[in-house]
């Protein structure tokens, strides 16, 4: 990390097919600024232990790995990679717990984007997105769901600091309003760390 500049950490959460991965991917695209996603380093285990990552797969495998090494165990994992940056931010995509947020906290300044959709719109990105493990069925999807919520992901968007309604928004206009509201923390020299004191 370049220790002469400081470096806000936007941790982006949300249920599965929210809209993270869109945020994320569209201002590395237009504004440069570096990207972490946290199933990445889950398929880089799968893909060490020879497995495929689909769905069953990469649902075990985050769960074992908080489960051996504790909640915020995927968070530790990544924290190199954003030390390694040189971009004023870094959007770590896919936060799921306070733990994660924690351990994200020890290394700069960091703020919560919490992205809300309806089942049903996430339910049809999912589906056009088409990842191995990504759900195909409603059931899947379901099942997803509720593994997210296992993990604290509801604690994590409750407590973020601010949100974003995917509702009858373009690709377009729900990066321009991520980049508002990023902008906004900037220019504030990136506030209080509220979410990495909760419990």
């Amino acid at each position: 990390m370049n220790r002469g500049k400081k470096v806000l950490i936007v941790c982006l959460t949300g249920m599965p097919g929210a809209g993270k991965s869109t945020i994320a991917d569209g201002l590395r695209a237009l504004y440069g600024y570096d990207t972490v996603n946290m199933g990445d380093v889950v398929r880089e285990e799968a893909k060490r232990r020879n497995l495929e990552p689909t769905r069953s797969n990469l649902g075990r495998i985050m769960l074992e790995l908080r489960e051996k090494n504790g909640p915020g165990a995927v968070a530790e994992l990544v924290r190199p990679r954003i030390s390694q940056s040189d971009s004023d931010v870094v959007l770590v995509d896919g936060v799921r717990s306070n733990a994660e947020i924690r351990s994200l906290s020890k290394i700069g300044t960091l703020k919560v984007l919490a992205v809300h959709a309806s089942a049903g719109t996430r339910f049809g990105f999912l589906q056009e997105r088409g990842r191995p493990d990504d759900p195909q069925t409603r059931g899947h999807f379901e099942e997803r769901d509720t593994r997210e919520m296992s993990v604290g992901i509801s604690d994590s968007i409750a407590l973020s600091d601010y949100a974003i309604s995917n509702a009858g928004l373009t690709k377009e206009q729900l990066v321009r309003e991520a980049y508002r509201v990023v902008s906004m923390w900037l220019r504030d020299g990136g506030g209080d760390m509220t979410p990495a004191d909760a419990t």
